[in-house]
């Protein structure tokens, strides 16, 4: 958690690496953060809004309908066919939980997990399975979505609107912030000049 008044960014993993660690988590039956950084990396969704999900509304679902917990606005997300399997996947390894329970419920099962004790423990499972970035966090995941969409999509203009959109970003200037996208541009100005 950074100090008041102190910026820090999150970077994002590449996808492959990011799909490895999903399948390497569900062998070792990190089922819940298997989950979590499925969910999290195939949405783009808040941590806080991924910890509010109940079984009813993924399992078997073809989209997630929720209120966002910061911006209050009702928002449609397509689960796509990867994501749905290790969703129903996981859904089976953890005993059938009930569908009216957290995805991501505490041990005690009175609530869902804290988001303080999910950023310790996704950076104990970036160092414990070697995966590299910059200040590790539940926003690590929602970066990724960002990324990976805009390198699908050959690094378009069109990506970031869209992007834009979905992240409810006032323009697009903030999404390539947030991306770290403006930065790269900026540095390969640097990248240019040679003799």
């Amino acid at each position: 958690m950074a100090l008041k008044g102190q910026k820090t960014t999150t970077g994002f993993i590449q996808w492959d690496i990011l799909m490895q660690l999903i399948l390497k988590l569900q062998r070792d039956k990190e089922y819940k953060f298997c989950l979590l950084i499925a969910i999290g990396s195939f949405t783009g969704l808040r941590i806080s809004d991924i910890q509010n999900l109940t079984w009813k509304l993924v399992l078997d679902q073809d989209v997630i309908n929720l209120v966002e917990k910061k911006t209050k606005k009702h928002r449609k997300i397509k689960i796509n066919s990867d994501l749905k399997d290790i969703i129903n996947k996981c859904y089976i390894l953890m005993k059938s939980p009930p569908i009216e329970e957290y995805v991501l419920i505490n041990k005690y099962k009175t609530k869902p997990i804290r988001i303080q004790w999910v950023n310790e423990k996704l950076k104990q499972i970036f160092i414990g399975y070697g995966i590299k970035t910059t200040n590790a966090s539940s926003h690590t995941l929602r970066k990724t979505f960002g990324r990976r969409v805009w390198e699908l999509n050959n690094h378009s203009e069109k990506s970031l609107l869209l992007l834009s959109e979905i992240f409810n970003h006032s323009s697009v200037q903030i999404t390539k912030r947030y991306l770290g996208i403006r930065e790269e541009e900026l540095f390969d100005v640097y990248d240019m000049l040679g003799i």
